[in-house]
């Protein structure tokens, strides 16, 4: 719907002094709002609205279609770690689909050499729990691929090592990525897929170890889903996670370490609702997907939290664009995605490669990879066909673009 906008001419605005106009003692000058209490104000409503909702949906009795899904199964993989360069370890599980190339089947770990490998990076407060759905979708539609799927909890997340607040970086989030890629894939080509916080830890990568992407690379292609290029705190609703709150605790969590657990409380009010509300879009229902989502966020320490939070507010990769620009890839997307909004994904899409997807799941939220797996599943399944060394056709560095974004068509999932 268009957004209404009133507007007032000069003249209007143009008032005749009189005796009854209020003198500059008599008017009151409205305080600003500041923009973190905007995004909380409007989390609060949301917040309202999806009660609301959840009465109604109650008296349908609508049924949860991931009722008695498992979200923890995914740790049940072959499991292994990944040491980081500074020592921090990283909780790893791998699966293969299809078997071997020789036709038998293989538990495949870090010295298997499959036809592709494609790696998963989870978002902010998440873990490897929250790419389910692509873990066991895309085992069964790569049932006759060797194709190795390795998935992995970011430092400070899940099973991994807890993170110091000095190693809580960007920069740190791509050299984990490029040791997870040198242990768990050592040979042949590399598909990665990132969402939000992986995202950017893919961009991190690109932009810190830009020869992996070049035409000689092993990175054959990327997709990032529901992520953004700059800090999140600079609309939608990730401005509420911009405020003095979690400002104090950040420099809390370097020089007063106890003060944050001590807080953790606060913490959890003034982040939790604003990464809860973002998850999934209005018309959504499944308790089971909420309650995972929700139990992952609860069960991130308090300290990853808000060291990463800072990370968040002031990252800024668009340098790396167009180093992944060179190879095929795909953006994702949902319409109603209230921490990264859609624009983020516009404004990347429009500065990759001639090979380059756009997807838009309507309806949806942050959390795509839950919500729509489908979409996801597909996009991913696509990109590995399309991938780079895959098809046999690298792309070479002064190879000129032949068209523009908006020529390129943008796939919308209803």
């Amino acid at each position: 719907m268009a957004r209404r906008i009133r507007r007032q001419s000069k003249a209007a605005k143009a008032v005749a002094p009189d005796s009854t106009e209020p003198t500059a003692a008599d008017r009151v000058i409205p305080k600003p709002v500041p923009r973190w209490r905007s995004g909380l104000s409007e989390v609060g409503s949301l917040g309202a609205v999806t009660a609301g909702r959840r009465k109604q949906r109650k008296s349908r009795r609508r049924v949860d279609p991931n009722s008695g899904v498992d979200f923890t199964a995914i740790y049940g993989g072959e499991v292994a770690t990944v040491t980081a360069d500074d020592g921090i370890s990283l909780a790893v599980r791998t699966v293969l689909t299809g078997g071997s190339k020789t036709g038998g089947t293989a538990n495949w770990g870090r010295t298997a050499t499959p036809e592709l490998t494609v790696i998963f990076v989870h978002g902010f407060t998440l873990r490897m729990a929250s790419w389910h759905f692509q873990r066991f979708g895309l085992a069964k539609r790569w049932a006759d691929r060797s194709i190795k799927m390795v998935f992995y909890d970011q430092r400070g997340h899940g099973a991994s090592d807890a993170a110091p607040d000095e190693s809580c970086t960007m920069a740190q989030l791509g050299d984990d990525l490029a040791a997870v890629i040198r242990t768990m894939a050592p040979t042949g080509p590399v598909v990665l897929v990132g969402h939000s916080m992986g995202g950017m830890s893919v961009m991190s990568l690109a932009r810190r170890h830009s020869r992996l992407f070049s035409h000689s690379g092993r990175i054959a292609g990327v997709a990032l889903v529901s992520t953004a290029a700059r800090g999140i705190t600079e609309a939608g609703l990730g401005e509420g996670l911009n405020n003095p709150i979690v400002g104090a605790l950040q420099v809390s969590v370097k020089y007063i370490p106890k003060a944050v657990q001590a807080g953790r409380g606060i913490t959890r009010r003034a982040v939790e609702p604003v990464l809860v509300a973002a998850s999934f879009g209005k018309d959504y229902y499944s308790p089971s997907a909420g309650h995972a989502v929700e139990k992952m966020i609860q069960n991130t320490p308090i300290a990853t939290m808000v060291s990463f939070l800072r990370v968040l507010s002031s990252h800024d990769e668009a340098t790396a664009l167009p180093v992944i620009a060179q190879v095929p890839s795909v953006v994702l997307c949902g319409d109603e995605d209230r921490l990264t909004p859609i624009h983020n994904s516009l404004n990347m899409y429009a500065q990759l490669g001639d090979d380059s997807r756009l997807v838009i799941a309507e309806g949806c939220g942050h959390m795509l990879p839950m919500e729509d797996p489908e979409a996801v599943n597909d996009a991913i399944d696509d990109l590995v066909t399309r991938s780079r060394l895959a098809l046999g056709r690298p792309m070479m560095p002064w190879r000129g673009r032949r068209d523009t974004a908006a020529d390129r068509p943008a796939v919308r999932h209803g």
